[in-house]
């Protein structure tokens, strides 16, 4: 099926509130070497997008300036030099932006095949938050079997995933929530526990859940007051690893105990990461994660989905907090 010239996409202007969101004609992206065209089913809504549509996280030069950083579809074009992927393969991906559109285009590197038996839907879920939890809780944090867990925002996309992940590594899994129904979202996926931190205090009740031991491993998308606490939760040799911040990321704390217990506290975000880099996280999850999705022993989570035309709608749920696991967007039928 020859490829149109121009196609819909969600442009956001000089950027603002949700409402500057929009359908609007553009250009198919032009295809380089090492990349694919993909013909889009479904895209995720991520943070980010929200950050980036408010004027507060420019995209890297190299980058397209438009949203969308996770998709599924169809193949409809090969780069030159692509020899993993042929026109019609079924993929999700991680997008250099530009997903919120008919079309577009990824690194080969970066493109991975739908897991058997799960939906394009369910596919498109992946990517975005997958990179994130593998390359921040398995390779930055170093989880290993018998760990203690805490995540932060146990309900988000990335929250939903990383328990189940940290689950499937052997791990026991404490999680943070804002009310009992996501704390029972969360408890359905596997946590051990979720404290709703708004009528308990997080820090003492992880520490009695612990047996005043304190976590190994922190997984922290708040920032702000929280950073300290986790450091104050965090056993001997504990790590506190930062992918967000909803709070200030300036904040003053007593480091002494990173010295006295020998923690590391680091971070990361994904998309200044070299292709090269991403590809490499795509191959550990094609061979250590693709198979429990397979198993159905890992799903994504999805709260709700919008159509295109709705993606205003898409990024006042993300930012209202309301919902439990992913936001999608369906931009054509599967």
């Amino acid at each position: 099926m020859p490829i149109p010239s121009s196609m819909r996409g969600i442009e956001h202007g000089a950027g603002g509130g949700p409402e500057v969101l929009h359908v609007a004609p553009r250009e198919v992206p032009e295809l380089g070497a090492g990349e694919v065209l993909i013909e889009v089913v479904a895209a995720g809504v991520n943070r980010p997008d929200c950050i980036q549509r408010s004027g507060r996280y420019p995209p890297p030069k190299d980058a397209s300036p438009h949203l969308g950083l996770e998709v599924s579809g169809r193949i409809a074009v090969v780069g030159q030099g692509v020899t993993d992927w042929k026109v019609g393969d079924a993929v999700c991906a991680l997008t250099n932006g530009g997903g919120y559109a008919e079309y577009v285009t990824a690194p080969e590197g970066q493109v991975l095949p739908v897991p058997q038996g799960l939906t394009l839907l369910q596919a498109a879920a992946l990517p975005e938050t997958y990179f994130t939890v593998w390359a921040n809780l398995i390779e930055g944090g170093r989880l290993a079997k018998g760990d203690v867990v805490l995540i932060h925002g146990g309900s988000s996309g990335i929250g939903m995933t990383a328990i189940q992940m940290a689950k499937a590594w052997g791990a026991t899994v404490y999680c943070t929530v804002g009310n009992a129904e996501k704390a029972q979202a969360c408890r359905a996926v596997g946590a051990d526990a979720a404290i709703d931190y708004r009528r308990q205090d997080f820090v003492q009740e992880t520490m009695r859940l612990s047996g005043s031991r304190g976590v190994d491993l922190i997984l922290d998308m708040v920032g702000g007051p929280y950073i300290e606490k986790n450091i104050k939760l965090l056993a001997v040799e504990g790590r506190l690893v930062q992918i967000a911040f909803l709070q200030p990321s300036r904040v003053e704390i007593d480091l002494m105990p990173i010295m006295t217990k020998r923690l590391t506290f680091t971070g990361s975000t994904m998309r200044p990461r070299s292709a090269a880099n991403k590809a490499a996280i795509a191959q550990n999850l094609r061979t250590h994660i693709w198979p429990l999705l397979e198993q159905g022993k890992l799903l994504p989570s999805i709260f709700k989905v919008f159509p295109l035309e709705q993606a205003a709608q898409a990024h006042a749920l993300m930012e209202s907090s309301e919902h439990i696991g992913k936001i999608m967007l369906a931009v054509k039928p599967a």
